[in-house]
């Protein structure tokens, strides 16, 4: 488990983390999310002593990681697919990490294996794509096979066959019952990916509850898609209930805030035939956007419309 106990971080005027206290839980890909600046890959670094926090602590398997004697067999990470010599082949960085920690050199191969890399762990790292730098970076984090895994932005850089990979994989160490702490942006990926999601925002807690319990709360959005060959009755009727309906370009109602059995019973009591009834939830990143849109700290301009083409 990685126990994160009032955590906080001061640079200066900045607090970059602000007493944060989450669990992750063996058995679980825990999905660690927030804005660019919010302080995830700092709360990472504080969890793996690279950070010395200003306040509160981090323990993983119930001790700070700088006092295990042996920190790779423990806890495996990818912060930085480019902090890595580049003038050494990926087997030969592979290498030097399991003599330093006292792991059998066998165990570069099976790394290498398990993530792909093949002959290119002969290379010089200088030669590596980025989706082949996370590969190496990967097998790093793997090679004392941990318990406790930390992932940061793991699938930058890959193409759709490596991220569908990574997928498999966080899955796969989580139902071996590892403890995994994934950091990413890409919505879609963790929605298919995370079974409990820790958002924060301005170093700040803004939820840590299962991917159930996101999508079902504050910020989730509930609507029912309802067929019928006789809209206006079914309007009417929804209405009388304080329900909202709008109407769809291909002639199908919304009705917000309610359940498909809400809207069957009441289409049964107006006598109104129903030719389709789905419940439609808020996609993740919908739900992420609404939580965490008091916390992001950079915004893009948004140019107005061109009023229209000037002919020359």
């Amino acid at each position: 488990m990685i126990q994160v106990r009032g955590l906080t971080k001061q640079y200066g005027a900045v607090r970059a983390v602000d007493d944060l206290t989450f669990d992750v839980q063996p058995g679980k890909v825990t999905g660690f999310l927030g804005p660019n600046g919010a302080g995830k890959s700092t709360t990472m670094r504080m969890v793996l002593g690279l950070d010395r926090p200003t306040a509160g602590s981090a323990l993983v398997a119930g001790r700070p990681f700088a006092t295990l004697a042996e920190p790779l067999r423990t806890a495996g990470a990818l912060l930085d697919a480019g902090a890595v010599h580049p003038g050494r082949s990926g087997r030969d960085h592979l290498r030097v990490a399991a003599r330093t920690h006292g792991i059998p050199l066998r165990r570069v191969d099976d790394v290498v294996d398990q993530v792909g890399l093949g002959p290119a762990a002969r290379r010089r790292v200088r030669g590596y794509s980025l989706g082949m730098r996370q590969r190496l970076g990967i097998a790093t984090a793997l090679l004392g096979d941990p318990a406790v895994l930390l992932f940061d932005e793991p699938m930058n850089g890959l193409d759709l066959d490596g991220v569908r990979w990574i997928r498999r994989l966080v899955r796969g160490l989580a139902d071996e019952g590892r403890t995994v702490l994934l950091s990413s942006h890409l919505m879609s990926e963790m929605e298919q990916t995370a079974d409990h999601l820790v958002i924060i925002g301005r170093g700040r807690l803004i939820a840590d509850a299962s991917m159930q319990e996101v999508m079902r709360g504050e910020g989730a959005q509930r609507q029912v898609r309802v067929r019928t060959p006789s809209p206006e009755p079914l309007v009417g009727a929804l209405r009388r209930r304080r329900l909202q309906v709008h109407p769809t370009e291909d002639g199908d109602l919304l009705v917000e805030g309610t359940t498909a059995e809400t809207v069957g019973d009441v289409a049964l009591e107006a006598g109104v035939a129903v030719h389709r009834l789905a419940e439609e939830h808020s996609s993740l990143e919908q739900v992420y956007l609404d939580l965490t849109g008091d916390s992001v700290q950079y915004r893009v301009a948004v140019a107005p419309e061109p009023a229209g083409l000037v002919q020359r």
